[in-house]
């Protein structure tokens, strides 16, 4: 199952939008096949190599965020794009915490799911799980092995922690990572309610690596889910 675009698993209950999905993917260039719940998915990723997966929700069966949970452990990179009529904050941290790698709010713009999916692919096939790679967006160089963070080829000095805190959102570029499983990932198992933590250290990496602070390019704020750096 190979394609220009990528092969997409289109997990959906509704028949009428599923196929639909499936139609304007294949005239957009796009790979797509379909599953109708959690466990078809499941049989389905088993059997096709998909380079990401357009997961509703609402589902019979296990549901969408349990499906997601499942997908995720058994496939750490592979991108899940989450759709949800509901627009509350708390539905999507839940979404993201469940192992989504973004989420997409209904009804949404073709475009705008395209350029999602697009966005997921590519760095699908580009993302490896060495640590000591070197990670690279725009005009910044972050070099684990080193403990370098260079802007434009010059260096710029991060403390311990603000390297670890770019570090985890350089890793994940393109996704929105919640405060609490940043918090986790960069300070540990036993912190997730510290905000004014992130705050912080995103206003003095702000400082570091914007031309304007005020106004980000690379930091990015999703409004009360938490932040993401740009897309590479």
């Amino acid at each position: 199952m190979t394609t220009t675009l990528g092969a997409v698993l289109i997990v959906e209950d509704d028949v009428a939008l599923r196929q639909s999905l499936r139609s304007t993917l294949e005239a957009a260039g796009f790979c797509p096949a379909e599953a109708s719940s959690g466990e078809e998915a499941a049989l389905a990723l088993r059997r096709h190599p998909f380079e990401t997966v357009l997961l509703d929700v609402n589902m019979p069966g296990i549901g969408g965020m349990e499906a997601c949970r499942r997908i995720r452990q058994m496939y750490p990179l592979l991108p899940i794009l989450m759709l949800t009529v509901r627009d509350e904050e708390k539905d999507k941290i839940e979404a993201l915490d469940a192992g989504a790698d973004d989420y997409i709010t209904k009804p949404f713009q073709f475009l705008e799911l395209t350029a999602r999916l697009r966005s997921a692919i590519r760095r699908y096939r580009t993302r490896t799980d060495s640590p000591d790679r070197p990670v690279t967006v725009g005009e910044i160089v972050l070099d684990p092995s080193t403990r370098r963070v260079t802007k434009s080829g010059e260096e710029i000095r991060m403390t311990p922690k603000e390297f670890e805190l770019l570090h985890t959102l350089m890793r994940y570029a393109g996704r929105p990572l919640p405060h609490r499983r940043l918090l986790t990932l960069v300070w540990g198992p036993e912190y997730g309610g510290e905000r004014e933590y992130l705050r912080t250290y995103i206003s003095q990496l702000r400082k570091k690596l914007e031309d304007d602070p005020a106004h980000p390019e690379y930091l990015l704020t999703d409004s009360y889910v938490g932040y993401r750096f740009r897309d590479p």
